[in-house]
């Protein structure tokens, strides 16, 4: 008796078939990512490799332009706090930047284009770099005092 095999990365509660699109804001992108790399960390199976990695740099292409815009005002006040918060680490590029460094990684990790030794410590730094990156972009930006809103 033959028999189907089932790939089960691509149920219907995986990050795999998450809807996404051009209309999601930064933030939700942001989170996206930060979850194919939380799942590509823990993922063994060369397929589902690929395919999160091949999601990943899609996601990250659509989260790039939205970094130059201004944050929509249905998200400002998730951004606004009343303290300052404790400061963020010294590892500080620009938000661009940091997603250029996350799609190139993920893109070369899609590719496979390295030595099998490399996969697992870039598989590292991915997860660090978009891990912190999409934390960046989640920071608040205004902090509320008796004089008003303003920026931190």
């Amino acid at each position: 008796m033959a028999t189907t095999p089932t790939q089960t990365y691509a149920s219907e509660n995986s990050i795999l078939t998450l809807p996404f699109g051009k209309d999601d804001d930064f933030t939700e992108l942001a989170e996206y990512c930060e979850r194919l790399v939380e799942t590509l960390i823990d993922c063994h199976n060369p397929a589902e490799r690929l395919a999160v990695c091949s999601r990943l740099s899609t996601m990250l292409a659509l989260l790039q332009p939205k970094l130059s815009e201004p944050v929509p005002p249905h998200l400002i006040s998730g951004f606004i706090v009343d303290d300052v918060p404790v400061p963020i680490p010294a590892f500080e590029p620009e938000a661009e930047l940091l997603c250029s460094y996350s799609l190139a990684l993920s893109q070369l990790l899609a590719s496979r284009t390295f030595q099998p030794e490399m996969e697992q410590p870039l598989n590292g730094l991915l997860f660090e770099l978009v891990s912190y990156f999409s934390d960046e972009l989640r920071m608040p930006r205004f902090v509320r005092k008796e004089s008003g809103v303003i920026p931190i």
